[in-house]
C-alpha cells in the first residue's frame, strides 16, 4: 500500500487493533499467512478494515463486516467503520442492523427484490420489513 511505518501505527491506533498487535511476536512486522491463524475473527476485521482505511478506495463494498465477533470487538469495529466510510460512497451488506443505522440509505432486500428505502428513523416509522427485522435483533423501541 506504500504507507510509512508511522501511517501503519496510526491506523492501527485508529481502528483499536494496536493492543493485539503489540502481543504479537514481531508486533507490526509479524507476517500473517492468508489465514491468520491465532488471530480471531475480530482481529482480523479491524487488520481488514486499517488496510482499507490506508488504501483509501472512493468506493467501499463491505459484507457482514460484524458476523461472528463478540460485542466488544463489534464496537470497535463498528467505530472502524464510521472512520472508514468518512467522505466516501459505501455499501454495507449487513444482517446485524445496528452496523447501518447510521446510514444516509438503506436499501432493504427480501428475496433478491428491494422492498423498502429510507434512511433508519423513516423505515422504523414506516413499520415494515425492516422494523421488524430490526425489533427482532433489539426488541421493541421506545
Amino acid at each position: 500500500l506504500g504507507a510509512t511505518d508511522e501511517e501503519v501505527e496510526r491506523v492501527c491506533k485508529m481502528v483499536n487493533a494496536e493492543g493485539f498487535i503489540s502481543g504479537l511476536p514481531q508486533r507490526y512486522e509479524t507476517l500473517l499467512s492468508d489465514g491468520a491463524q491465532g488471530l480471531s475473527q475480530g482481529q482480523r476485521q479491524l487488520i481488514a478494515i486499517a488496510r482499507a482505511i490506508l488504501a483509501d478506495p472512493k468506493i467501499l463494498v463491505l459484507d457482514e463486516a460484524t458476523s461472528n465477533i463478540d460485542t466488544k470487538t463489534e464496537k470497535d469495529v463498528q467505530r472502524s467503520m464510521l472512520n472508514l466510510m468518512k467522505g466516501r460512497t459505501s455499501f454495507v451488506i449487513a444482517h446485524r442492523l445496528n452496523t447501518i443505522r447510521n446510514a444516509d440509505l438503506i436499501l432493504v432486500i427480501k428475496e433478491g427484490e428491494v422492498v423498502e428505502k429510507g434512511t433508519h428513523t423513516e423505515l422504523m416509522e414506516k413499520k415494515g420489513f425492516y422494523y421488524n427485522l430490526f425489533t427482532s435483533q433489539f426488541g421493541e423501541v421506545t
